[in-house]
């Protein structure tokens, strides 16, 4: 149930090779690695390791949540880490100037409720804003693919609805 990064970034095929030819990756500064290995190994079983990466009046938002403080963000990934059978991010892209970072990135997880428990992938981005802790996390990600695309009867509407929306 362990989250994980396969390497701290991945070179996506839309990147241009390595990391220092890239103009869209940037080394990330420690409060970002940190960040972005806390999500290589957290777990239900570990909860703990997020204070060393969120401050304690942090603010967490992703389109379905608004979550202000530790302590709640610790509740909402605790149930989180409930719910799914794994959890896996590969980062694509880091853009940090020192106070802020977008992070381009793909997650991949099963739950056992939606597509019949299979792999499900949803590629976000995360704006952070930080200064020795990450004090703000916004989570970009196209809940329709990451969710409702899924849920039996749903899905096949919201499918419907998006291809209707794209001609």
């Amino acid at each position: 149930m362990n989250a994980g990064v396969h390497s701290p970034v991945e070179h996506h095929p839309l990147g241009q090779g390595e990391m220092g030819h890239n103009p869209f990756i940037v080394a990330a500064s420690a409060p970002i690695e940190k960040l972005m290995a806390l999500y290589q190994q957290l777990g239900a079983h570990n909860l703990s390791l997020l204070d060393e990466v969120y401050a304690d009046t942090v603010v967490f938002c992703d389109p379905m949540h608004r979550i202000e403080g530790l302590g709640p963000l610790k509740d909402y990934f605790a149930n989180l880490y409930q719910n799914v059978s794994s959890i896996d991010f590969v980062f694509h892209r880091v853009m940090d100037d020192g106070k802020q970072a977008m992070l381009v990135w793909t997650m991949t997880f099963a739950h056992p409720k939606l597509a019949g428990g299979k792999p499900i992938s949803v590629d976000g981005v995360s704006q952070i804003g930080y200064g020795d802790k990450v004090d703000f996390h916004r989570d970009y990600f196209d809940v329709g693919a990451m969710l409702y695309e899924h849920i039996p009867g749903l899905g096949a509407l919201v499918r419907l609805v998006k291809n209707r929306a794209g001609k």
